[in-house]
């Protein structure tokens, strides 16, 4: 069970952190192109009461980092969430990405069991492995990575579900 696992969770979202690179990566070209200051792409919200393109970001790396290092058993990198442009975005991923490149496999032996302990909206919850992973994080990791693209493309950049979807 550890490789499942670990695939489902360092893999699935190392190889979805790293098409985040290329769009916002996008999004970075089409704001020199428009000659647009990075904030007005990166501050955009779909709805007021949304979190802005960064904070989808941030969150979904959080999701990634956060969910990895529990199953794993290790300490969670802290990040700052001080970033403004394309370029801090995308060094925020590639942190990210330098994480859950650390890992190694057996550290998930006994994930799937592990009992997880997190805080939501101030009220403490308990997950086993297997359910945190597959009903929790991954569906909130896709989430706030799908709104980070949808913003950019809502705002014209030229993103396509190849951007999104991986062909590996």
């Amino acid at each position: 069970m550890s490789t499942v696992m670990y695939t489902a969770s360092v893999s699935a979202f190392d190889r979805h952190l790293a098409m985040m690179q290329g769009y916002l990566g996008k999004g970075a070209a089409y704001a020199v192109e428009k000659k647009l200051d990075d904030t007005v792409l990166t501050q955009m919200r779909i709805f007021p009461d949304m979190f802005p393109l960064t904070r989808q970001v941030m969150i979904a790396c959080d999701f990634a980092k956060g969910s990895c290092a529990r199953l794993a058993g290790v300490d969670i990198p802290k990040f700052e969430d001080t970033e403004k442009t394309f370029a801090e975005l995308q060094a925020r991923v590639q942190k990210t990405r330098d994480f859950l490149a650390s890992l190694k496999p057996e550290q998930f032996a006994e994930s799937a069991t592990k009992k997880i302990s997190i805080t939501i909206g101030g009220n403490p919850v308990e997950f086993v492995g297997e359910a945190y992973l597959f009903a929790f994080v991954t569906p909130n990791f896709y989430f706030h990575s799908t709104t980070a693209y949808n913003l950019l493309r809502q705002a014209g950049v030229p993103v396509g579900k190849g951007d999104f979807v991986s062909r590996n």
